[in-house]
C-alpha cells in the first residue's frame, strides 16, 4: 500500500495539517500523479458539461447528441455519457494497473447485483451529473462528484462545481486530521473555511427545491435551525457548508433514497475539512455493502453541533414516523 503526503499549504479548519499525515492508496500509485490526472479529468468535464448546458459543441469528440436505449436523447443523456466515459476511459488511461475498481451511477445497472458487495477493496465511485434538474432549468447548480473508497470508507473526494469554477478536494487519512481546498482553473488554492456558529437556532440550513415532504417539513420545525437557503445538487449543498455560508443539510429518504454517488464525495470532501456526516443515530455511512441507497436521516454538518443535531432528529423522527430507520 503506498501513502500519499497531504499537503502542509493547506491548512484544515483547524489549523495546518502535520507534513507527516499521509492517506493510503494502491500501491504504484503516486499521490502527486492521481492530483494531477484528477484536476485534468475534472476540468475536462467541466468543459464537457457546460458546452452541452449552453447547446454548443462539446470537446474532446463527443457529438452534441447520443443515442441512448433508456432515456431518450436529449443533451442530459448525452452529457451524463460523455462525461461518464471522459472520466472512465481517463482514469483507466491515466493507471492501467492500479489495483482498483471503476463503478459509476451510468454503470451501475451492469455491474451490480442487489445484496452483493464488488469485490473490491479499492472502489472509485462516480457520478457524472449530479443535479440533473438544475442542468435542465440552467440554474447552474449541478456538480460531478468522484470519489476513491478504500474498504467501505472514502478516502479521497472531488467535488467539482463547473458553473462558478470551483474544484473542492478532500483527503482523509485514518488516525489523522483530514484536508480539504477548493482550487479554481487557474490552479488558485483556498482552504476550507467552515463558520463558527455553535448554537443550533443559529444554524443555517442549506436544503432541496424538490426533494422535500411532509415528514422533512416536519423534522426542520422540531430541529428549530436558523435561516435556510435552497440549491441544487448535493455537491453543491456541501459547498456551501465548506465556504461558510450554511453549516447544515439533511436527507431524509422516502419513497426513494439517494446512491452511493450522490453522497461519496460530498461526505469526503465535508469530512475532510472537519465537518460530519452520519445517520442521525450517529451511525457512518458505508458504501460497496450490497445496498447502493443510503436510506435513513443522514446528516451533514459543519461540525460543533452535530451530536445535538443528531439527538434531536432521531427523538423528532421517533415521533414523526415511528419505526423509521434513521
Amino acid at each position: 500500500m503506498a501513502f500519499l503526503q497531504l499537503m502542509p499549504e493547506f491548512p484544515t479548519a483547524a489549523g495546518p495539517t502535520p507534513a507527516a499525515a499521509s492517506f493510503p492508496l494502491p500501491e504504484g500509485v503516486s499521490g502527486a500523479s492521481l492530483l494531477e490526472q484528477l484536476r485534468r479529468l475534472s476540468w475536462g468535464a467541466a468543459d464537457i458539461l457546460r458546452a452541452y448546458a449552453r447547446g454548443e459543441q462539446p470537446p474532446y469528440g463527443f457529438p452534441a447528441a447520443l443515442n441512448v436505449e433508456q432515456g431518450g436523447e436529449g443533451p442530459v443523456s448525452a452529457a451524463d455519457l460523455a462525461v461518464n466515459r471522459w472520466l472512465l476511459d481517463g482514469l483507466s488511461e491515466a493507471f492501467p494497473r492500479a489495483a482498483w475498481t471503476l463503478l459509476s451511477e451510468e454503470t451501475a445497472g451492469e455491474q451490480l447485483q442487489a445484496g452483493q458487495p464488488l469485490a473490491a477493496e479499492w472502489l472509485w465511485i462516480l457520478d457524472p451529473l449530479d443535479g440533473t434538474k438544475d442542468f435542465l432549468q440552467g440554474t447552474g447548480e449541478y456538480a460531478v462528484h468522484l470519489a476513491l473508497v478504500h474498504a467501505g470508507s472514502p478516502v479521497l473526494g472531488v467535488v467539482l462545481l463547473p458553473e462558478p469554477e470551483e474544484l473542492w478536494f478532500g483527503l482523509i487519512s485514518p488516525g489523522a486530521a483530514g484536508q480539504a481546498w477548493c482550487e479554481n482553473r487557474a490552479g488558485e488554492q483556498r482552504a476550507a473555511r467552515l463558520s463558527d456558529r455553535q448554537e443550533v437556532g443559529e444554524l443555517v440550513l442549506v436544503a432541496s427545491r424538490s426533494h422535500r415532504d411532509a415528514r422533512l417539513e416536519q423534522l426542520l420545525e422540531a430541529l428549530q435551525l436558523g435561516d435556510s437557503i435552497a440549491m441544487g445538487s448535493v455537491g453543491g449543498k456541501v459547498a456551501s457548508i465548506l465556504r461558510g455560508e450554511t453549516d447544515v443539510y439533511i436527507s431524509l429518504s422516502g419513497r426513494s433514497a439517494p446512491k452511493d454517488w450522490d453522497m461519496a464525495a460530498p461526505e469526503a470532501v465535508l469530512r475532510a475539512a472537519g465537518g460530519a456526516f452520519s445517520h442521525a443515530d450517529g451511525r457512518a455511512l458505508s458504501y460497496n455493502d450490497g445496498d447502493i441507497r443510503q436510506a435513513g436521516c443522514l446528516i451533514a454538518s459543519h461540525g460543533p453541533s452535530h451530536a445535538e443535531l443528531c439527538r434531536r432528529a432521531a427523538a423528532a423522527m421517533a415521533a414523526i414516523d415511528p419505526g423509521f430507520a434513521v
